[in-house]
């Protein structure tokens, strides 16, 4: 399948404009974000980790563009569920507890996520620890448990975790799995992990450098070479007796988009790869976030020793509103930068271009979301640099499945994907 005509360029549009189209608000009419990161939540109720109605009365509390409201609402009903779901399990209610567990660590994941302008708030620490706990509660008690795992990666270790079906063991086919500039670990549970096992695959989420996990534990920071992170994972996938090492693929999800195209360039043993959805150049996105006829000034000073007029674009930027504020607090945080201006000159170093998208040879599915205003042209971009066997899948607004990467109709994008890379390993 060819690229769609009339998509426009890499960056073309503001970055943080994630839910242009795609989905009615129901809420928050004036916040981008907001919309977004609620129809993020609403989306894990396909596999169990929300319930609608609970976010939809949890968001019946928050005020619009307030971060310190949306914390008290999903923060409030996350220690109310996980409460519920601890007593549950005192009263030997297993399937009760799991699911309270399940829905408690997502909605402590949303509670601290607006809150990476100081990421030593205790507010942070206390919320992630708690989503771990929760999660790692409910993996206990499914019919086959879900196995956390740490992946040595030079010196220390990548949080993650094991999926795998039930059935007698044998090789099977293994999903490599991870999130971008914020998901985790634990939300690749709804995003790829449970659609694997539901397959009959084995499934290996975790958390690089940069991501949940190893961020807010262990500090670790982003690197653009990407493939010493997945060579890792890899490695740690191949201990595994049921794993079938011939097919072993690899999906990257938003950011992801960028750095598992960029793994799998440099690493031999992924058999298929999924770029959900795909990009081209990262950088381009964080430079579409300013006016067009800044972008070159704003690229040639942010790795300067002084650059004074992009500061003060920068200051501007930061104080347009909360969604672009968030962008850039996260941002330096999870790229280990003291300055917006160090996190721009950063950003821009995440990229396929000089012939890295040209060396990956496997298999390889780019998806794009119809309604993602905010990585427009990045998958035809990536798409057409490729030269290797490849297929470009579009999701449409009209299906629901519009917004980055298809938030809200999960079941709708994995059934496709999943049916791809069966069709594909049995080629």
């Amino acid at each position: 399948m060819t690229a769609p005509e009339g998509v426009g360029g890499p960056g073309s549009v503001r970055m943080a404009s994630l839910a242009d189209a795609g989905s009615a608000r129901l809420l928050f009419q004036h916040d981008d974000t907001f919309w977004y990161e609620l129809v993020r939540s609403f989306g894990t109720g396909e596999y169990g980790v929300s319930l609608f109605a609970e976010v939809l009365a949890i968001a019946s509390t928050i005020q619009e563009g307030d971060f310190e409201s949306w914390y008290g609402a999903f923060n409030t009903a996350a220690d109310r569920v996980a409460d519920e779901a601890a007593t549950r399990l005192q009263r030997g209610h297993k399937v009760s507890a799991r699911d309270g567990f399940l829905r408690a660590s997502s909605y402590y994941f949303s509670s601290e996520f607006f809150l990476h302008a100081n990421p030593r708030d205790p507010r942070v620490a206390r919320a992630y620890s708690r989503c771990i706990e929760c999660y790692k509660a409910a993996c206990e008690l499914f019919d086959v448990p879900i196995l956390a795992v740490e992946i040595p990666y030079e010196g220390k270790s990548l949080p993650g975790y094991f999926h795998r079906p039930a059935g007698p063991t044998g090789l099977r086919p293994t999903l490599i799995v991870h999130t971008g500039f914020d998901g985790s670990a634990e939300e690749m549970h709804t995003i790829g992990a449970r659609a694997a096992v539901e397959r009959g695959w084995n499934a290996l989420a975790f958390d690089g450098p940069g991501q949940y996990g190893a961020l807010h534990r262990d500090g670790l920071v982003f690197r653009p070479d990407w493939e010493k992170v997945v060579s890792c994972a890899v490695d740690f996938a191949l201990t595994q007796p049921d794993v079938d090492p011939h097919k072993i693929v690899l999906m990257g999800v938003s950011m992801g988009g960028v750095l598992a195209p960029r793994a799998a360039a440099f690493e031999p043993r992924i058999a298929a790869l999924v770029a959900n959805d795909g990009i081209y150049d990262f950088g381009a996105s964080v430079l579409a976030s300013f006016p067009p006829e800044h972008r070159q000034a704003v690229e040639a000073g942010v790795k300067a020793a002084a650059a004074p007029d992009v500061d003060r674009m920068l200051d501007a930027l930061l104080h347009s509103g909360e969604s672009s504020r968030w962008v850039f607090e996260h941002g330096m945080w999870a790229t280990g930068s003291a300055t917006a201006r160090e996190f721009v000159g950063k950003a821009l170093d995440y990229h396929l271009r000089e012939g890295v998208a040209e060396q990956i040879k496997c298999p390889t599915l780019v998806c794009e979301a119809e309604g993602d205003a905010a990585t427009r042209g990045q998958p035809a971009a990536l798409y057409e640099h490729l030269t290797c066997r490849k297929t470009f899948m579009q999701f449409l607004n009209a299906e629901g499945a519009g917004m980055h990467c298809q938030v809200g109709a999960g079941r709708l994008a994995f059934a496709r994907i999943f049916d791809w890379l069966g069709e594909t390993l049995d080629d």
